[in-house]
């Protein structure tokens, strides 16, 4: 072959490299399919269209990136329009500025997301075992429902779920648009030099996550005189050989957001009461009506408030879809109890439900709630870690209440029926495991 075309040939297989390179680890805002705010790990299809942007670097032996990380990596955006801040020492703001030369984990969260919520402990683990090494967690937290603006509202899931590390409230979304997400929960790895390494959609993938990790937090030792940790073929002390999480202090929330999850044999999708989601499934003939208040009845007869509450013939709803009795007011993202009492009914298919319930707008501020399940109460082996004695529990905050959890995935379909005691209780989604 003439020398000067082989040179020419090389030259652009070159540049093609490195443009696919650069690609694969730039993080595109194009990761969002539909809606702008989308939750990961719903469905087996979408647990497949996860991405995650990576280094290419060799994690196995922590190969220092060389100079023009300029040109291959996406420099971390500055944290933007924050209104509020937890676990921060004396309210000195966190910005990625102040946290140069450490090795940064930035997470997109809601704290009513259970694809959120089952990433924390794994997070907390880590916050515990290398923020000594140089690595610093901070929490983003983008809301998704009016109620998870409120900042006592944070505080209390940041103690609930025993987070240590660093909040920061992005009410407005502007880290959000500023970091071009589209999901909850999203993990960024910077490195030292305030460069993005890695980029993390859903839940999952958390040994590599780690990896990579040990990877920058070796290189962020190195350029300070440290040494390396040894990580070769390392078996990580977060798990055991069957891949079952060690966790220090286990407890009812840590050990059900640790439950292995089947998103194949998860058959209803998420369901919202509100109006802001496409995938909104309220089956009464009145329908959702923005700002008006509805007098519902389940399909069953008009007439059903005067029968038994645990039986229900399911022979005239249909699955996967939310029908309402009582007076109810239409809210952009929640139906509101304006009656003293009310009911939910739905058929499902999953092996566990959770209900994210909102702010209750009445002076007493908590309603008694009952849930049946199959014409019955719900057992003690199928209850939900927030259900009590007699099937019961108080909505008495707002936050995701987990109200069944039966110990086995099956392909029957179960008929929920809920009942409500208490006006202002406010139903925003239900999510399914």
């Amino acid at each position: 072959m003439n020398k000067r075309y082989f040179v020419i040939i090389i030259g652009i297989i070159s540049m093609t490299s490195i443009v696919v390179y650069v690609t694969i680890t730039s993080a595109p805002s194009s990761y969002a399919f539909g809606d702008s705010l989308k939750k990961s790990v719903l469905t087996k299809n979408k647990e497949d269209d996860l991405q995650k942007s990576m280094t290419n670097i060799d994690i196995s032996d922590d190969k220092v990136v060389n100079n023009d990380m300029a040109f291959q990596f996406k420099r971390a955006p500055e944290f933007q329009k924050i209104e509020g801040s937890i676990n921060t020492n004396d309210g000195i703001p966190v910005t990625i500025t102040s946290l140069k030369g450490e090795a940064v984990l930035v997470n997109f969260w809601t704290y009513s997301c259970i694809n959120v919520l089952r990433t924390l402990p794994h997070l907390i683990d880590w916050d515990t075992r290398y923020s000594d090494s140089g690595l610093v967690i901070v929490g983003i937290h983008t809301p998704e429902f009016e109620f998870e603006k409120n900042t006592e509202n944070v505080k209390s899931a940041v103690q609930r779920y025993g987070i240590k590390y660093s909040v920061l409230q992005d009410n407005v979304h502007g880290t959000w648009n500023a970091y071009e997400n589209n999901y909850w929960p999203r993990m960024y790895l910077v490195d030292a030099h305030g460069y993005i390494r890695y980029d993390k959609i859903g839940e999952a993938d958390y040994d590599y996550t780690e990896m990579v990790i040990r990877s920058l937090l070796n290189e962020r030792n190195a350029d300070n005189g440290i040494k390396n940790m040894n990580h070769s073929k390392d078996t990580f002390s977060y798990f055991n050989n069957s891949n079952t999480i060690q966790y220090s202090l286990i407890n009812n929330v840590t050990s059900f957001l640790l439950q292995h999850v089947d998103f194949t044999k998860i058959q209803t999708p998420e369901l919202y009461f509100g109006n802001q989601s496409s995938r909104s499934a309220l089956g009464n003939p009145e329908g959702f009506r923005l700002g008006q208040t509805i007098d519902y009845f389940l399909p069953t007869s008009s007439s059903s408030s005067s029968s038994s509450s645990s039986s229900m013939s399911n022979s005239s709803i249909k699955p996967n879809t939310i029908y309402l009795e009582g007076r109810w007011k239409s809210n952009p993202d929640n139906v509101e109890l304006q009656s003293d009492t009310g009911r939910i009914l739905l058929d499902y298919s999953a092996r566990s439900v959770n209900m994210v319930i909102g702010a209750n707008s009445s002076d007493k501020n908590q309603s008694q709630v009952t849930v049946h399940e199959n014409n019955s109460l719900i057992s003690n082996k199928s209850k939900g870690i927030d259900i009590g004695n007699n099937s019961k529990f108080i909505a008495n905050e707002p936050r995701l209440y987990n109200i069944v959890n039966h110990q086995s995935y099956n392909s029957d379909n179960h008929t929920l029926l809920i009942d409500i005691k208490g006006k202002g209780f406010q139903a925003c989604v239900f999510t399914f495991e």
